[in-house]
């Protein structure tokens, strides 16, 4: 049987319980973001082995769109029925999903075999910020949500090299077996220390319709984000349906949600001014972080011309930046007053200096100038990890701890996605655009049309040696004046491609404008020393 205990008492649980569940949900945490990172330097491997190039993207896609559905439903889930079984069901999940993608023996079976795994993946990064709730107030989050912002930055560095060292060493398929012990490990942690925290109220209604018209109008739209103006045009009747039908499903959830008992997104969360504008806030800044994370590396492959390995390199310093920005943030807002409307100001605004300075960048650029451009972008981005997690947690009821946090990562991820499919278009056409008008008439003549038609959607003489190669010997062909000529139109393409990324940088850099603008708006309440403001709001604690 179990005690009920009032929430402002969950403080009182044995340190050693504690911090063992903090260390479990850090370790699970460094579980689901390093299987983000990990596997892109394993794919090569993987196309090589299971062929299907051309589903490629999916095995990520797959990944992150049931992550980012499982999220916010997960979020209510344990604000209804506890947190620790959904854990433990998450981690399970997300072992099991694992096993089946190293035994995956076609591309079919790993893309469903990851859907698998974003799922688990998504449940439990549903759980992390909110248990961090449930065993701190909101005066002393700050220092554990930047430990776990930091983990996220840690394991964004550590996964391109793990993943690398696997692959060569062993094989690509224990890039996911040893996901499996570091899993089972959580797992005993969890069920022997992991407090058991649910609510009083017995019964529930769960919102079958609401989590059907969720699924069915976010995973479309995430669809047509993930294919428009790659796979198909934006305007192709693929995306439009998609769209449309996406909409049509988003207004029908908005309808369903205003009348559902227990909704699973309540809509007067929303009606909470701390909550939209941090909503909005992390909606923005996404963009920013996202562009620097896929861009960033192209940038120095493409443009200062470094090898694929060391362009993944180059991320390091930024993430270096970020876990240190978001260490100090968590400590600044728990021990400074927690006045995490000015911390937004201040790393906004370092967000914003490096994407300006990453978007005067030129293939005069040194490598010194662009790993300082990174550090800035980083380390503002570390500043505003843990801020509005926590403005948000302190601005809601207990109850709804769960789903508040988890809207914190969902909005996150669909900024992501929007960010990317305008910076994709933007990029493309930029740079077939750059390319036509640089390129001389007597370079022009040598190349087939068809050869440079590929080179205006595809760049890949910048990236691939072997492309270049090709190219050499295909004007070498035409021209005895060839290494000229060559090297004149390797430069046009570098120009190209750099005048292209400033336009996506450029573009961050107004939706992070976009994000100051609205931290101005937000209201800044001191952090509550207890859990709850008022004695209702209770939850009871027990064993499993």
């Amino acid at each position: 049987m179990s005690n009920a205990t009032p929430v402002s008492t969950l403080r009182t649980l044995p340190k050693k319980q504690i911090y063992l569940t903090l260390a479990g949900v850090l370790m699970a945490m460094f579980l689901s973001s390093l299987d983000q990172t990990v596997v892109g330097t394993a794919m090569p491997r993987i196309i090589s082995d299971l062929g299907g190039f051309t589903h490629y993207t999916w095995v990520t896609t797959a990944y992150i769109i049931t992550m980012a559905i499982s999220v916010p439903i997960t979020g209510k889930l344990i604000d209804m029925y506890g947190r620790k079984r959904f854990y433990i069901a998450g981690l399970c999940i997300f072992m099991l999903a694992s096993l089946l993608c190293g035994l995956s023996n076609t591309m079919s079976m790993l893309i469903l075999s990851r859907g698998v795994q974003g799922f688990g993946a998504g449940i439990m990064m549903s759980n992390a910020f909110t248990v961090v709730g449930d065993l701190f107030p909101p005066s002393e989050r700050g220092k554990y949500q930047g430990y776990m912002s930091a983990v996220f930055g840690i394991s964004s560095v550590v996964g391109p090299t793990l993943g690398g060292f696997i692959t060569d060493a062993i094989s690509w398929h224990w890039v996911f077996f040893v996901n499996m012990p570091l899993a089972l490990a959580v797992i005993v942690l969890f069920v022997f220390f992991f407090p058991d925290i649910r609510p009083q109220q017995a019964s529930h209604r769960i919102d079958y319709w609401g989590v059907t018209t969720f699924i069915l109008g976010i995973v479309p739209l995430m669809l047509a984000l993930t294919w428009g103006g790659v796979d198909y045009p934006w305007l192709s009747p693929q995306i439009t349906g998609l769209l449309a039908f996406s909409a049509a499903m988003i207004g029908l959830f908005i309808f369903i949600e205003s009348r559902a008992e227990e909704p699973i997104i309540p809509l007067s969360l929303f009606q909470n001014r701390i909550v939209a504008v941090s909503l909005v806030v992390t909606f923005f800044t996404a963009f920013g972080m996202f562009a620097s994370i896929v861009f960033v590396p192209l940038f120095f492959q493409g443009v200062l011309g470094a090898t694929a390995t060391v362009s993944g390199s180059f991320l390091t310093p930024m993430m270096l930046g970020m876990v240190t920005g978001s260490f100090i943030s968590g400590q600044v807002l728990s021990r400074a007053g927690g006045h995490y409307k000015l911390q937004g100001i201040v790393g906004i605004g370092g967000m914003g200096v490096g994407l300006y300075l990453l978007s005067h960048m030129t293939p005069d650029t040194t490598y010194g100038q662009a790993v300082i451009n990174i550090i800035i972008m980083g380390f503002g981005l570390g500043i505003i990890m843990p801020v509005y997690t926590i403005a948000i947690q302190n601005a809601v009821p207990y109850k709804i701890l769960g789903v508040a946090t988890s809207s914190v990562s969902f909005t996150r991820s669909i900024g992501g996605s929007v960010g990317l499919a305008i910076f994709g278009s933007v990029m493309n056409h930029r740079f077939a655009a750059n390319l036509d008008s640089l390129i001389p008439p007597a370079v022009r003549t040598m190349i087939p049309a068809e050869r440079l038609e590929a080179l205006y959607h595809n760049p890949q003489a910048l990236m691939s040696p072997n492309a270049q190669e090709q190219l050499k010997e295909m004007i070498m062909q035409i021209s005895p004046a060839a290494s000229a000529h060559f090297e004149q139109f390797m430069s046009i393409l570098r120009q190209a491609l750099s005048s292209a990324l400033s336009g996506v940088f450029l573009i961050a850099f107004a939706a992070v404008v976009a994000a100051f603008i609205a931290n101005l708006f937000l209201k800044e309440i001191p952090l509550r020393k207890s859990h709850v403001s008022d004695d209702a709001d209770s939850y009871e604690t027990g064993k499993a």
